[in-house]
């Protein structure tokens, strides 16, 4: 990897309440793109594949916001579709799941969705996704909702309760159930949320994608950390070094995500991803060029 560079900076904020983007996450937003687009002048790159995801495909000024990144960043930005943004994602990761177990439940917590695909590995090393679902809760819309002070049980069985449907759904559909009794499902997160409770069960000073990327996190052990995250407000985990305070509100949330996640498919444990769209879109970019 050459550069890289990330920053939060809740694009759907308000999109819940008004439908359309605000004009601070705008502005914020923009920002955070001329410092790719500086980047990317920078490093002398020819070609650039550009997404927008779930707050783009929700907001009904989504087409005037891609303009207005054209105009002030040069930068064009596509919104892809939710299969394609799970498509892209499994792309990124795949390359984490183990080859003995044939199926995966793969997830990626948003911002503005969840994403979960079902997927079939075969012998020979190919990986499926044989269906997805992207249920339209993340930690920022969530976040807006029950607020960003400490998180009590009754909380996190209220936003489980928003994906329990779904879930129970996906399931039945899939016989996903019946697979883990069986041993043949792992289960592979990509997302700030488990990254981050990946750094945090590892104790770590300040957060290492090369110790957390490829991590296996015990579901006993996510329910122990997202206890202690939700049980304190929202300064004191800004405090901790592999949080800070941009994501002192989200992780919670996310947290409150995953355990209704661990609780419908208790596969025991969860291979963490630090990699997830951008990778795919790499990957994607590198066999269409070959």
């Amino acid at each position: 990897m050459v550069d890289s560079f990330s920053r939060i900076v809740r694009l759907g904020e308000g999109l819940t309440a008004s439908g359309n983007l605000g004009g601070n996450a705008i502005d914020r937003t923009i920002g955070a793109l001329r410092v790719c687009a500086d980047k990317i002048t920078a490093n002398g790159v020819i070609e650039t594949r550009n997404v927008a995801t779930e707050a783009c495909r929700q907001a009904g000024n989504g087409d005037e916001f891609l303009q207005k990144v054209k105009a002030e960043t040069g930068l064009t930005l596509e919104t892809i579709s939710s299969d394609e943004e799970a498509r892209l994602t499994l792309e990124g990761c795949y390359s984490l799941l183990d080859s003995k177990i044939p199926y995966a439940v793969v997830f990626d917590i948003g911002g503005g969705s969840t994403e979960l695909m079902w997927v079939k590995q075969d012998p020979q090393g190919g990986t499926t996704m044989i269906d997805a679902i992207s249920v339209p809760s993340g930690v920022v819309s969530l976040a807006e909702q029950f607020g960003s002070g400490a998180i009590g049980q009754s909380a996190f069985a209220e936003i489980g309760s928003h994906f329990a449907d779904e879930l129970n759904a996906f399931d039945e559909r899939h016989d996903i159930s019946r697979e883990i009794k069986n041993g043949n499902v792992q289960m592979l997160g990509t997302s700030g949320t488990v990254t981050t409770l990946g750094a945090v069960h590892l104790d770590l000073p300040r957060y290492d994608r090369s110790k957390v990327d490829g991590l296996n996190l015990g579901c006993e052990n996510i329910a122990s950390i997202s206890t202690r995250l939700a049980d304190m407000d929202c300064a004191d985990r800004a405090k901790h070094p592999c949080i800070g305070r941009e994501r002192a509100d989200l992780v919670v949330m996310g947290c409150a995500v995953l355990s209704a996640i661990c609780k419908r498919w208790p596969v025991g444990n969860i291979k963490v991803a630090d990699r997830g769209i951008r990778e795919g879109l790499l990957n994607r970019m590198i066999n269409q060029d070959t």
